[in-house]
């Protein structure tokens, strides 16, 4: 019989409480123990996966090595437990009814009625066994909020799942809010109390509970907590809000929780050694430096829409002990030079990430040729590197009527372009390129010194491609392509060689990036942006009055 233990963490009250950041918190915390520690997501809606979805709707598609694409909580599970996810690790109703109703087409029920119990409760289960093979504990996060009628099947699948594999096996955790009312200055347990009763309702009574809270809870209201949710003292943990989300595996240690997930589990283990993990958290609270970061791209009202851009860039800060400020800018708002200019002006370094469709295009133009021009940093993903190359195919190479086919199918020089393998495929999808990809770097380029290697392996997820037929006018210009797919046919790295910092890529290497291992493009562009900031101070200095440079200095 399998040794393994499950842990499944759902959430009540609100949506949005951190059930994601709990859970992979917690991985941390027992991988810090010694114990093999994967972690998947329950997504109740009925999208087989959200690659269709509204970034505006969903926030980012996480995209992992075998090509899947998942919700943007597993990014924060490989970010914590420092292990590369999979398919498997995220599912949704969608796909559970996609497999159950073509089980049924393919007779396997041998003429049964086809119900939610036991069929899809069966479904759900077994998609959380497949994970068991090679690991000690799988936390399971179930999306949405108890009491949603998309999560019903999930949360009756896990009650179930306890009755198969033993209470000893399976340990319930329920996210919680406690609110501070700010009139009678104090906090209510009345919507924990009554999350709780609606979860005991369906037959799942809670282990332990990690209450969000803007306040500390006092041993009182703990204690009350605990004897109306019929849990015990000390299994009720409060999450507080902190600065940064890589302080709460800290903090949920110093309660004791990943203690009290060990002992209840029957799981012996070593105490863990979160030092490294305190230092890296150390240089974001006190970092030596700052620096200012422009991101323009096309969906900066939700700021999810680009979670591991943002996660990248704070690594990058930690790689060179300096806090990172992003300023999330939208395209559309770069009309022209000047305002290009005067938009970019208080910032040390410009980056533009991946995006779909022709909005704001023209406006990321305009704010790539002033990197370029002025010597400002730049760092373009995906999208940013395909329009780079538009930029300096249209204002360098004065290539006229040029574009990308995507954006204009008719253009005259289309140097962003579907290849041949890719026409006529018509599937939502079918034509993307998803998941890692080996990429051969140019021997003496930028990026060869960056990465300290010659071959990569990076996270694709895209469906144009830079145009061969494009590549010697692009070159004799100055353009120089230091990434190459290895049998040399797709363009991954540009760079411009003469430029302290344009470097883009067509991959992205946010979905890489690691709090502890800061991926080297994003360590390499806030080091860029930090001489960019020094130079400027000099610049100014230099600028100023002799008596007041005196002064200042």
């Amino acid at each position: 019989m399998s040794s393994t233990k499950y842990i499944f963490v759902t959430g009540g009250v609100v949506s949005s409480l951190g059930k994601g950041i709990a859970a992979a918190s917690l991985g941390r915390l027992l991988a810090e123990r010694g114990l093999k520690v994967t972690i998947q997501k329950f997504d109740p809606y009925i999208n087989v996966d959200p690659g269709t979805m509204s970034p505006f709707q969903h926030g980012e598609v996480y995209v992992t090595d075998d090509g899947a694409e998942t919700d943007l909580d597993l990014g924060h599970y490989e970010r914590f437990i420092d292990r590369s996810l999979s398919q498997v690790n995220n599912v949704t109703t969608g796909r559970v009814y996609l497999s159950v109703i073509t089980k049924e087409r393919r007779g396997e029920y041998l003429g049964s009625t086809v119900q939610v119990i036991p069929h899809i409760t069966d479904e759900i289960k077994a998609a959380i066994r497949r994970l068991a093979p090679d690991h000690d504990v799988v936390i399971t996060e179930i999306g949405g909020t108890v009491g949603d009628i998309e999560s019903l099947p999930f949360l009756e699948a896990i009650r179930q799942f306890r009755q198969d594999v033993g209470r000893e096996n399976t340990l319930f955790i329920h996210l919680t809010l406690v609110p501070f009312i700010a009139a009678t200055a104090e906090l209510k347990t009345k919507p924990t109390q009554h999350s709780v009763r609606e979860l005991m309702q369906i037959g799942i009574q809670p282990d332990i509970l990690v209450c969000r809270t803007e306040r500390p809870l006092s041993e009182e209201l703990k204690r009350k907590i605990a004897q109306f949710c019929n849990v015990d003292f000390g299994c009720v943990v409060e999450s507080p809000d902190v600065r940064t989300i890589y302080e709460i595996p800290l903090k949920l240690h110093e309660q004791g929780l990943d203690k009290e997930v060990c002992t209840r589990l029957h799981l012996d283990t070593k105490e863990p050694d979160l030092r490294a993990w305190g230092v890296m958290v150390d240089k974001i609270l006190r970092p030596e430096h700052r620096v200012r970061i422009a991101v323009v791209g096309k969906y900066t009202e939700l700021a999810d829409s680009y979670k591991s851009i943002n996660e990248a860039l704070i690594h990058g800060g930690i790689a060179n002990h300096a806090g990172v400020d992003v300023q999330w800018i939208a395209s559309d708002r770069f009309t022209d030079q000047e305002t290009a200019a005067e938009l970019l002006a208080p910032y040390d370094a410009l980056l533009v990430p991946g995006g779909f469709g022709v909005r704001g295009v023209e406006g990321m133009v305009e704010a790539i040729r002033r990197a370029r021009e002025h010597q400002l940093p730049f760092f373009g993903i995906c999208l940013g590197l395909q329009v780079a190359i538009i930029e300096f195919a249209r204002d360098v190479c004065r290539l006229p009527d040029t574009n990308s086919s995507e954006f204009a199918p008719e253009c005259a020089n289309p140097v962003i372009a579907l290849m041949s393998s890719q026409q006529g495929i018509q599937e939502m999808g079918g034509t993307m390129r998803l998941g890692a990809y080996p990429c051969r770097l140019r021997q003496g380029s930028r990026v060869a010194q960056v990465y300290n290697a010659t071959e990569v392996s990076e996270r694709h997820r895209h469906r144009y491609e830079v145009s061969n037929a494009y590549r010697d006018v692009l070159a004799e210009y100055g353009l120089r392509c230091s990434g190459l797919s290895p049998d040399g046919s797709l363009v991954e790295m540009i760079e411009l060689p003469d430029h302290p910092w344009f470097i883009g890529c067509q991959f992205h290497p946010e979905l890489k990036s690691r709090p502890m291992h800061p991926h080297p493009l994003f360590a390499g562009f806030i080091g860029a942006a930090l001489a960019h900031r020094a130079t400027r101070s000099t610049d100014a200095a230099a600028d100023l009055p002799t008596t007041l440079a005196r002064t200042t200095g």
